[in-house]
C-alpha cells in the first residue's frame, strides 16, 4: 500500500481524501439530478396544465375579433333613476320601453350621465326590469365625442360570478389540497378548449362527431392525469373512459338515425342557422353532444373504480388480478346505480316545465314518449348509461392487471 501511495506521488491519507472528495462531488451531483427529476416528475401534471393554459389563452380565435357593435362602447353603468310610465302591463308580461337614468362607469365616457332605453318584447325569458341602484351592461353609441344613444343589454353579473367562483376555488383547495389545484387547472383547460377549439371548429364546418371525439379523448387524458399523475392508475382509468366514450359515440350515431332526431331540438340551434351558418349539420352536432355530455360521468366512474382497485391491491398484497377485477366490478355495480340517475337528472332538469305542460294538458304518456324533445332526452340518458355500463368491467379488468403487475415488479 505504501508503495502504491508513493507511486502516485501522495501518501495514503491524501489518496483517500482525494477519492472521497472526487466521489463525494459525483454523489452530490447524482443526488441533485435525482431530486430535480423527482420534482419534475411529481409536478409534471401541473407543468403540462399550466403550459396548456398559456397556449390556449394566446391561441388566436378569428370569431373573437368580430365586432357586433360598430361605433359603440360596451361598458358598465349604474341605474340612478327609472321611468316605467311607457311600460304596458298585460298581466303576465310587460311590453314597451323602460327609461333609465344611468351613470357610465367605464369606457371613453366614464363618469358621464345619460338616458338609457330598455326595450321589452313581452318575453319573460328574455326581458329584464331594472331598479334604482342596479348595475347594468350597456352599449353606448356615439359619433366623434358625442353620445347618440345608450341601450340597456342586461344586468351586470360578472362581479357576483367572480365571487361564486372564488368560493368554489377556496372550498376545493381547502378540501382537496394539491389535487384540488390540479382539478382547477384541468377545469380551466377544459373551458378554454371548448371555447377556443371545439366551438370554432364546429363553426368552421369541421365534422362535429370526429372533432368532438378527439377533443373529448384529450380532455379525458388531461383530467385523469391531473388526478393521478402519470402512472398505472391513470393508464387504467384512461383506457376505460376512452372505450366507454367510443361506445357512447357509436350508439349515439346509430340511434339518432333510428329515432329520426333532427339537431334542431337543441336550444338556439335555429337561431344559429339564421345567423349565416346554414351549412352546419345540426344532427351531427347533436350526436356529438351525446357522448360529450356523458363523458364527465364516464371519467368519474373510471376514476372511482381505479381508485377502489388500487386500495384493494394496496391493502391485500397477495391478491390475484382476478379477485382484484371482481372487487372493481362490485364497486362499479354500486356506482352504476346512482350514475344512471345522475345522467337522468342532468339531462331532464331543464325540461321540467315541458313535462308540467304535458301533465297540465292531460297529454297521454304514449304521445309524450314519442315527442321529438322527449325522445332526444331518452336517447341522451339511455345511451350515456350504456356507456357507463361498458366502463365498469373494462376499467376493473384493466386496473386489476396493471396494478397487480406493478405490485409484483
Amino acid at each position: 500500500m505504501r508503495h502504491l501511495s508513493h507511486r502516485h506521488g501522495m501518501h495514503l491519507p491524501c489518496l483517500w481524501l482525494y477519492n472521497a472528495e472526487k466521489f463525494g462531488k459525483d454523489g452530490l451531483l447524482y443526488n441533485v439530478k435525482g431530486k430535480i427529476f423527482t420534482v419534475l416528475k411529481s409536478n409534471l401534471p401541473e407543468i403540462i396544465c399550466f403550459a396548456l393554459l398559456i397556449f390556449l389563452l394566446f391561441l388566436p380565435n378569428e370569431y373573437e375579433k368580430i365586432k357586433i357593435y360598430q361605433g359603440a362602447d360596451r361598458t358598465v353603468g349604474r341605474v340612478l333613476q327609472t321611468d316605467n310610465s311607457k311600460l304596458i302591463n298585460t298581466g303576465l308580461i310587460q311590453t314597451g320601453e323602460q327609461r333609465c337614468r344611468i351613470k357610465i362607469l367605464g369606457g371613453r365616457f366614464k363618469g358621464s350621465e345619460g338616458e338609457a332605453v330598455n326595450m321589452l318584447n313581452g318575453s319573460l325569458e328574455q326581458d329584464k326590469i331594472f331598479r334604482e341602484g342596479d348595475m347594468a351592461l350597456i352599449v353606448v353609441s356615439y359619433r366623434n365625442d358625442e353620445i347618440k344613444a345608450v341601450n340597456m343589454i342586461d344586468h351586470f353579473r360578472l362581479g357576483k360570478e367572480i365571487l361564486l367562483m372564488a368560493i368554489f376555488v377556496m372550498l376545493l383547495i381547502l378540501f382537496a389540497g394539491r389535487i384540488g389545484l390540479r382539478a382547477l387547472m384541468s377545469f380551466a383547460v377544459t373551458v378554454l378548449i371548448i371555447w377556443k377549439v371545439l366551438v370554432p371548429g364546429y363553426l368552421n364546418g369541421n365534422d362535429p362527431v370526429l372533432t368532438g371525439l378527439v377533443i373529448t379523448i384529450i380532455l379525458t387524458v388531461i383530467v385523469i392525469t391531473a388526478v393521478y399523475g402519470f402512472d398505472c392508475r391513470a393508464l387504467s382509468a384512461t383506457i376505460g373512459a376512452i372505450l366507454g366514450t367510443v361506445m357512447t359515440a357509436v350508439l349515439g350515431i346509430i340511434f339518432t338515425k333510428a329515432f329520426k332526431i333532427h339537431g334542431a331540438v337543441m336550444p338556439y340551434s335555429e337561431s344559429l342557422l339564421y345567423s349565416g351558418y346554414a351549412h352546419l349539420n345540426l344532427t351531427r352536432i347533436f350526436m356529438a353532444g351525446i357522448f360529450i355530455g356523458s363523458s364527465g360521468a364516464v371519467v368519474d366512474l373510471a376514476v372511482d373504480i381505479t381508485s377502489a382497485v388500487c386500495e384493494v391491491v394496496g391493502k391485500t398484497p397477495d391478491i390475484s388480478w382476478r379477485d382484484a377485477a371482481l372487487s372493481g366490478i362490485r364497486v362499479g355495480r354500486a356506482a352504476l346505480g346512482t350514475m344512471t340517475t345522475t345522467l337522468l337528472l342532468a339531462y331532464s332538469g331543464g325540461y321540467v316545465t315541458l313535462l308540467m305542460v304535458f301533465m297540465a294538458q292531460g297529454t297521454p304518456v304514449i304521445n309524450i314518449l314519442n315527442y321529438k324533445y322527449v325522445s332526444a332526452e331518452i336517447l341522451d340518458t339511455v345511451v350515456g348509461s350504456i356507456g357507463l355500463v361498458t366502463v365498469a368491467p373494462i376499467t376493473s379488468l384493466t386496473a386489476a392487471i396493471l396494478l397487480t403487475r406493478k405490485r409484483k415488479k
